[in-house]
C-alpha cells in the first residue's frame, strides 16, 4: 500500500485520538499537519511519517501506530518548543557545515543537501551546549522550512573574519591558507575558493580541506604543479590525521563552474584525463 492510499483512514484516526492524547492539539486538513500549541508557541508535525508507518503495517495495527505517533510528536513538540524558548529565535543560530559525502543511513533524518559530487551541506544549530545537526523532525516542529538564509548566517557570523596568508610549501612555492582557529565552518568556503585566488584564474587550483577550520589552496599557473601536488597532498593528509575536527584527507582540483575533481598525489601526467590535458596546456615552470 502507498502512504497516500491510507491518508483518509489514518487522518480520521488522528482526529479521534487527539482529544484524549493531546486535548489542545488539532489537525489541519489543508496541510495534513497536527498543530500543537505549547505555551506561547505552536509546533506542527506532518502526518507523512505516520502515513508511511501505517502503509507498512496491517490495517489492524493502525490505531496503535497512530497512538504511538501522536504521543511521539507531542513529546518532541514540548522538547522543540522548550529549545526554541531557550535559544530565542533559533533561525539566528542556523549555520551551514560542509562535510564529505554522507552515507545514505547517516543522511536520513537530517536537513542536508548535496554540495557537489563529493561533499554535503548540513544545516547546524550553533550552540555551545544544545547545538548539533538540524533534524527534519525538529525543523518541522519549529516551522523551519525555507532555509535560504542559512548560508548568509554562516558568512556574516562565522566567516567574515577568516585569516588569509601565504605559507612556504617548496622553495619559491607558497600555499594559500584560509583559516579561522576553532571554527567549524571554514569548509563552507569550498564553493567559493575563487575569491581567494589571483585573478584571472584560468586553470583553477589545488584545494585541500584537512579540517573544518582550514582551507589550503595552490593556484595552478605552470607545470610546477607536478612537483607541488605530492607535497601538497602530504600536508593535507598529515593535517587531517592530526586535526581535532577533521574534514577530508584528499586533494581536489577546483576548476570550471565550481567543480571539484579528486586528485591522487601521483595523478597521471600523461594520457587523456582532464588533469593530464591541463598539464599539456600549461606554460613551463616559472
Amino acid at each position: 500500500m502507498e502512504p497516500l492510499d491510507a491518508a483518509a483512514d489514518v487522518h480520521a484516526l488522528i482526529r479521534d485520538v487527539l482529544p484524549a492524547l493531546a486535548p489542545s492539539a488539532w489537525f489541519d486538513p489543508g496541510t495534513s499537519e497536527v498543530v500543537l500549541p505549547v505555551g506561547r508557541s505552536e509546533a506542527r508535525a506532518s502526518s507523512w511519517t505516520v502515513l508511511e508507518r501505517c502503509a507498512r503495517a496491517p490495517r489492524s495495527a493502525w490505531p496503535r501506530v497512530v497512538d504511538e505517533w501522536v504521543r511521539e510528536v507531542g513529546d518532541r513538540a514540548f522538547l522543540a518548543i522548550g529549545e526554541m524558548e531557550l535559544f530565542g529565535d533559533v533561525r539566528e543560530l542556523l549555520r551551514l557545515r560542509i562535510v564529505p559525502k554522507l552515507a545514505p543511513g547517516d543522511r536520513e533524518g537530517l536537513v542536508v543537501v548535496p554540495a557537489g559530487d563529493h561533499f554535503d551541506a548540513v544545516v547546524m544549530i550553533e550552540h555551545p551546549r544544545y547545538g548539533g545537526p538540524l533534524t527534519k523532525a525538529r525543523a518541522g516542529l519549529l516551522g523551519l522550512h525555507k532555509l535560504g538564509y542559512v548560508m548568509t548566517n554562516t558568512h556574516d557570523r562565522e566567516l567574515a573574519d577568516v585569516s588569509v596568508h601565504d605559507q612556504p610549501l617548496l622553495p619559491g612555492r607558497d600555499v594559500r591558507v584560509v583559516s579561522k582557529a576553532g571554527s567549524r565552518y571554514v569548509s563552507a568556503l569550498l564553493s567559493e575558493v575563487d575569491q581567494f585566488l589571483p585573478w584571472p584564474n584560468e586553470h583553477g587550483a589545488l584545494v585541500g580541506v584537512p579540517c573544518h577550520s582550514t582551507l589550503l589552496l595552490y593556484p595552478i599557473t605552470s607545470t610546477a604543479v607536478r612537483d607541488v601536488l605530492p607535497v601538497f597532498a602530504d600536508v593535507v593528509r598529515e593535517m587531517h590525521a592530526g586535526a581535532e575536527d577533521p574534514c577530508a584527507p584528499g586533494v581536489y582540483w577546483s576548476h570550471g563552474a565550481r567543480r571539484l575533481t579528486p586528485l591522487a598525489a601521483d595523478a597521471p601526467t600523461e594520457g587523456t584525463g582532464e588533469f593530464a590535458t591541463l598539464l599539456r596546456r600549461l606554460p613551463e615552470e616559472v
